[in-house]
């Protein structure tokens, strides 16, 4: 059995979900996220505790997605309610970001500066030109942008060049001149 499925999800009191025809939706002061879900998964809403309930509890993969959409349930009650932040750090000697429009521009050592555009729903904002903060309601939406963003110069072992997560640690290599 699924320990983290079979844990229940408290509904906020600002937080309303609705199921129509295997589409969950959450609302929230925030916004709005909607999923489709898996028919062998069932949903059940109880004095503002849903609860994540598989169609067949002997097999393991229906077992498996009753884990998953209970986590990407909470993901999206907790994104609908807070937000979610994820920050990108720019380390090197002439490595930049300003923000133009919708648009996240990046010196980062090419020769020309690289144009990324941001997804709807994703909000940015640059401080001190070497820091990104990118904000959204949806973790999934925001991760992969985030690491669509850090995918234009990952961090290199030697010098720790590049673009990283500020919660990431670079493990450097000593390099030729240490092998002496």
């Amino acid at each position: 059995m699924s320990r983290i499925g079979k844990k229940p999800i408290q509904i906020p009191a600002k937080v309303k979900i609705t199921v129509d025809n295997e589409i969950l939706t959450v609302n929230g002061p925030k916004g709005i996220l909607t999923r489709s879900l898996h028919p062998a998964v069932k949903i059940n809403i109880e004095d503002g505790i849903l609860y994540v309930s598989p169609d067949n509890p002997e097999d393991r993969k229906v077992v498996a997605l009753q884990g998953m959409f209970r986590a990407l349930i909470q993901n999206m009650v907790i994104g609908v309610t807070d937000g979610y932040e994820r920050i990108l750090l720019l380390s090197g000697i002439g490595y930049r970001a300003e923000l133009n429009g919708n648009t996240v521009v990046l010196s980062v050592g090419y020769s020309n500066p690289v144009n990324f555009q941001l997804p709807e729903g994703i909000s940015a904002k640059i401080d001190k030109n070497t820091q990104i903060t990118l904000s959204s309601i949806d973790k999934e939406n925001l991760g992969a942008t985030a690491a669509n963003i850090r995918r234009i110069r990952p961090p290199e072992p030697y010098k720790g060049k590049g673009i990283m997560y500020s919660d990431e640690t670079i493990i450097k290599k000593a390099g030729k001149a240490a092998a002496k």
